[in-house]
């Protein structure tokens, strides 16, 4: 279904291509899970999720003209029923799912490149119980981001898909 996109260079939808194969990745991982889409964006990644058998989706986005997106979407693909829109930022969304106490199965993040979002995040999730020794956490990064910090996290990088302009980073607890 083709989804609605918002205008200007404040977000990048992730291509199609690049999205199909990121789920033929995970599309072993998606029967019943939880999935947690940050930085949303049109949230096109966790509405594929929920169409590939995701039994909920959390969708952080602080944009208001996103968040709006991504509801017009859910309701659009009738997905809404499973799904919930975070109208935050990534680390209050963060700290607000933490008092709920329950992992996610898997976590997908495509901040803004160049800023170490990223980081803050990894950081967050390594002390966080949102994200146990089954969470696979997915990184949409630029070619030069790097991270090698994980280790002192307690993550480990399992596999990378490098593609022309950037990559899919899976990450797992050590």
């Amino acid at each position: 279904m083709p989804l609605k996109t918002i205008d200007g260079l404040e977000t990048r939808p992730t291509t199609d291509r690049i999205k199909e194969t990121l789920f033929n990745i995970l599309t072993p991982y998606l029967a019943d899970c939880r999935f947690l889409d940050l930085f949303a964006g049109s949230g096109a990644i966790g509405i594929e999720a929920l169409s590939r058998g995701a039994k909920s989706c959390v969708f952080a986005e602080q944009m208001s003209k996103a968040a709006d997106c991504i509801e017009e979407n859910l309701k659009f693909t009738r997905l809404d029923p499973w799904a919930r829109v975070l109208r935050k930022d990534v680390l209050s969304a963060l700290r607000l799912l933490e008092r709920e106490g329950e992992p996610f199965d898997i976590i997908f993040m495509d901040p803004p490149y160049g800023q170490l979002l990223e980081k803050s995040v990894l950081e967050y999730l390594s002390q966080s119980c949102l994200a146990d020794e089954y969470t696979i956490i997915v990184v949409e990064a630029d070619l030069h981001t790097s991270l090698d910090y994980l280790e002192d996290l307690s993550f480990h990088i399992y596999k990378e898909k490098i593609y022309k302009t950037n990559k899919h980073v899976f990450i797992e607890r050590k």
